[in-house]
């Protein structure tokens, strides 16, 4: 049994699992599968938008896919709440990104 299946599986047992469904999305991302890395990361969002890591990651997916404006939308919202939980390191993660993403636009 892979990674994915795995995953897939402990998923099947705990589909409420933040965690679970981040790393099914990861794994989608290493397999070059665009559309269910993002299908995964929305659905982390849609269960639990104070999964910070889901922020920047859709994020990324989104920059290189030419969706600048909603993955600066997104990474503000993330930023917002990554301020509000206090979450320093993720913070300064995003806001890395999302000055990035000002300077390319140049």
């Amino acid at each position: 049994m892979d990674r994915l299946e795995q995953i897939l599986e402990f998923l099947n047992e705990q589909p409420d699992d933040s965690f679970l469904r981040y790393a099914l999305a990861q794994e989608y991302v290493k397999r070059e599968n665009w559309a269910l890395a993002e299908e995964n990361y929305q659905k982390l969002l849609n269960a639990d938008p104070d999964y910070l890591a889901t922020y920047y990651h859709l994020a990324v997916l989104w920059r290189s896919q030419g969706k600048i404006e909603e993955a600066k939308d997104l990474l503000d919202n993330g930023m917002d709440r990554a301020k509000a939980a206090r979450e320093q390191h993720t913070l300064s993660e995003m806001q890395s990104l999302r000055l990035e993403m000002e300077y390319e636009d140049e």
